[in-house]
């Protein structure tokens, strides 16, 4: 065993403990309530989010099947109750705070070489860095699907490669997307779940990930959306992510302070949250499945 592979089992480990005597901290206990009091962005400006915890998630909006951006990341005008945005109008934003390097771990070499930067939003909440998620837990899918949601990643568009992964048990990575495989990917979430994972990119630019969310009520009927989510990775200007949004202004926007960071533990901060996300999250329910044969 080599002595990162020991390094991530001794935190995985202590966090572990952790998640036995210690309940949420305050950040994740506020994200994770599927409940809480939401409304509808109007308009359609752009909204340039670095910072803070957002999800992805399908919804019924006046009976229709989408899927939106759920932002609780405090960039609403006039207060901090969560919104729900249109993917085709955010920028998810990877500021420069959030680079880590490759680990020598021959596990983590789906990454790129040993040294070399990623651009991580991780799995646990990292202050300046956005926290990107994805739930089940509006009341209008919590109350009417049958089971799960399928979430498929049909196409990827950008000048690197990206993961999604999770920290798995004994803290060995767990891909869910990778872009270097064939397409479509898909995975199950199930219904009145939050899960938080790694999001990661090999190169700086503009990323856009074409996605697709189905799903079946308990009357039987079968729903489907696609959107595509905007990325912008590094210190450039992020509006460019949106094509017809080079002209407009950004109806908000935070940004972390874009200071790189080296090393390789970005989910041991975060207090007991850390420990949920970082130790299995029970909380939580994720199923991997088989990839597709087609590709983009």
């Amino acid at each position: 065993m080599t002595a990162a592979r020991r390094a991530v089992r001794a935190l995985t480990a202590a966090l572990t403990a952790l998640l036995l005597t210690a309940g949420p901290s305050a950040p994740f206990a506020a994200a994770a309530g599927g409940d809480a009091p939401t409304v509808i962005a109007d308009g359609d400006a752009p909204t340039v989010i670095a910072d803070g915890h957002v999800d992805l998630g399908p919804r019924f909006d006046q009976g229709r099947w989408t899927i939106g951006i759920r932002d609780d990341s405090g960039t609403a005008p006039g207060g901090t109750a969560p919104v729900w945005r249109d993917p085709d109008h955010v920028v998810l934003q990877a500021v420069d705070a959030a680079v880590v390097t490759v680990p020598p771990d021959p596990a983590f070499a789906f990454l790129g070489s040993p040294g070399a930067k990623v651009w991580l939003l991780p799995q646990v909440q990292q202050r300046g860095v956005l926290w990107p998620g994805w739930n089940s837990q509006d009341p209008s899918v919590v109350h009417t699907l049958d089971r799960e949601v399928t979430w498929q990643l049909e196409s990827v568009r950008g000048p690197g490669r990206f993961t999604l992964f999770l920290n798995g048990s004994f803290g060995t990575p767990e891909p869910v997307f990778d872009s270097t495989r064939p397409l479509p990917q898909e995975t199950g979430i199930e219904t009145n779940s939050h899960v938080h994972g790694n999001w990661a990119f090999t190169a700086p630019g503009s990323y856009r990930l074409g996605i697709r969310m189905t799903a079946r009520t308990l009357d039987g009927q079968s729903h489907d959306a696609r959107t595509t989510l905007h990325f912008s990775v590094g210190a450039q200007d992020p509006l460019p992510a949106l094509p017809a949004a080079q002209d407009t202004p950004a109806r908000s926007a935070r940004s972390a302070r874009p200071t790189g960071r080296t090393g390789w533990v970005p989910w041991a901060s975060g207090g007991a949250a850390a420990a949920v996300l970082a130790a299995g999250a029970a909380v939580v329910l994720v199923r991997r499945r088989g990839r597709g044969t087609g590709s983009d």
